[in-house]
């Protein structure tokens, strides 16, 4: 009986592992940013990247500022070109427990997303060990100029957590013109992307529930007068991912009869 009860076991733990590490398909994923999509139900950060978010800018190597946060998500897009996707589901994010870390890969290649967007610059390799997976196709992104590294932009890390003081990275960062560069990568009127309205502010007293800043919806009283909002998001979902909190003057204030 003993035995029978361990093999029973060691079926539901075997089944659990294959379960657990199973990969999602989809025809069309949805790209939500740089380094996130969505398959089916699932929403997938990529493994060991971080791109930049949706509303970030940089500067170019003419000294213009771009949208590089769009062109980031464009560029996955491409890379995809309309092929299916094949996502390693690593577990939960810890950042942001809604989504999942994926190490996803194009059918029929070896190289995953994660790789393919450092070499051609459009992220970042987040592991801080001198041996991590990345650190050398970012290094060559970085000598030949691709992508965010011909210009000057700050970290995505820094972005997302407000920091303006930071390092700046790329070729075209210049010391004597730091406060210009600085100024044009977090501009007080940060324009709105495309059907994103949401907007966020960075406030000390979101930390008291663990939070870097408020978000505010077009429902909210709040909205109108936020005329200078720090940071855009496209939904509800990437407000929280990205540390944010609703606005409580946002919530129903419907009673129950």
């Amino acid at each position: 009986m003993k035995q029978m009860q361990s093999r029973v076991s060691l079926v539901a733990a075997l089944l659990l592992t294959v379960l657990s590490v199973s990969p999602t398909w989809a025809a069309s994923p949805t790209i939500r940013d740089g380094s996130t999509l969505q398959l089916g139900n699932v929403t997938y950060r990529l493994d060991g990247v971080e791109a930049p978010a949706f509303d970030q800018l940089c500067i170019d190597d003419h000294a213009d500022s771009w949208t590089c946060g769009i062109e980031a998500r464009d560029q996955l897009t491409k890379l995809i070109g309309g092929k299916q996707v094949r996502c390693d589901d690593l577990g939960p994010d810890p950042a942001y427990k809604k989504r999942h870390i994926g190490v996803c890969k194009l059918e029929g290649e070896t190289t995953s997303l994660s790789q393919l967007l450092v070499r051609n610059g459009f992220a970042l390799n987040v592991e801080a060990s001198a041996s991590g997976r990345f650190q050398a196709d970012e290094a060559r992104a970085r000598e030949d100029r691709q992508g965010l590294w011909k210009g000057c932009f700050a970290a995505p890390r820094e972005f997302h957590a407000g920091k303006k003081d930071g390092a700046l990275l790329g070729a075209a960062c210049r010391t004597d013109r730091d406060r210009e560069i600085r100024e044009a990568l977090f501009p007080e009127d940060l324009v709105m992307p495309a059907s994103c309205n949401i907007k966020g502010k960075y406030a000390v007293r979101a930390r008291v529930t663990g939070n870097l800043g408020i978000y505010h919806l077009q429902m909210c009283r709040s909205y109108p007068g936020l005329t200078k909002p720090d940071r855009w998001f496209c939904s509800e979902e990437d407000a929280q991912a990205a540390g944010f909190r609703r606005a409580y003057n946002c919530r129903s204030q419907t009673k129950s009869k």
